[in-house]
């Protein structure tokens, strides 16, 4: 079920309002563009600054849009587990299929606590888990014979890759031998890491472009690995661009450009430099996106 370009979804704002409407628009958008997934209120959907309720709502509003013609990976990661099991019952009853769940950031488990906290979670929970492996942004890392050990779990049936260490699906499979979704968390990566037995990517770049960043997937998927390398060489440079100040500013910037969202996002991100807006709009230009 969770394979090829997921796209963790941006949460539009009317002003410092949730825009309901253009979440809705997002939703059909991505999906007749041939997203094979949406991923909403993760990092890149502004988790850290919507209250409890509208974190909530985001997943009721896509899983209600989507309605069965995607899958849904809810965001409900927390570093305390009982905020990220109240997340998880929300994506249940709201009919997501799935939900996504960082490594405990800023309190910084050993590997013994990292197991706690998802065994923590998955005896709490009734939907299937992906594993959210972030060392950078959490400080830990969750270290393969760990990440097998929580593989173990009966529905635990993935993990999302940002370490950016393209060793790592290659040793993870050496230790999980039960079906497993190995995705990668980083657009720049995603090509080479599915080399590695990875099957798809939650993907920033698909905010802005969805019909080649699945494209780009279904080639991996397909084998066709040197038209995979060439489309990746042009989306590299929106991949770069995309992350030139604090994510998401500038996906949202990009969006804007399309006419789908505003660009608004919650303090502590802040209004992007014009010299970002003009190395934004060019990339999109080479690419035909505007």
């Amino acid at each position: 079920m969770f394979r090829g370009s997921l796209v963790a979804l941006l949460t539009p704002f009317d002003g410092d309002r949730l825009d309901e409407a253009a979440l809705r628009r997002l939703v059909d958008w991505h999906i007749d563009e041939g997203t094979h997934g949406l991923v909403p209120v993760g990092t890149t959907g502004e988790s850290p600054t919507l209250t409890h309720d509208e974190h909530c709502r985001v997943i009721e509003i896509v899983s209600e849009q989507a309605a069965g013609r995607v899958p849904v990976i809810a965001g409900a990661g927390s570093n305390n587990p009982v905020e990220a099991i109240e997340y998880s019952v929300c994506a249940q009853q709201a009919g997501a299929n799935a939900t996504l769940h960082v490594a405990g950031y800023y309190n910084r488990p050993n590997q013994e606590g990292l197991y706690a906290h998802f065994k923590m979670l998955h005896d709490a929970t009734e939907l299937p888990i992906i594993v959210y492996n972030i060392p950078p942004r959490a400080v830990v890392d969750i270290q393969p014979a760990t990440l097998a050990r929580i593989a173990e779990l009966p529905r635990v049936v993935g993990v999302k890759d940002a370490t950016g260490d393209l060793n790592r699906p290659w040793a993870e499979r050496q230790l999980i031998k039960k079906p497993f979704a190995w995705l990668s968390g980083e657009d720049g990566t995603a090509v080479s890491y599915n080399v590695g037995g990875g099957q798809g990517c939650i993907s920033v770049t698909a905010n802005v472009a969805p019909k080649l960043c699945a494209q780009l997937q279904d080639l991996t998927l397909n084998g066709n690995w040197e038209e995979a390398r060439a489309l990746q060489d042009k989306l590299l440079p929106l991949h770069q661009v995309l992350f030139a100040e604090p994510n998401p500013a500038c996906p949202k910037y990009a969006l804007s450009l399309l006419g789908m969202a505003s660009e608004h996002c919650r303090v502590p991100v802040v209004p992007l430099q014009q010299d970002t807006k003009a190395r934004i709009r060019r990339v999109m230009e080479e690419l035909e996106l505007i």
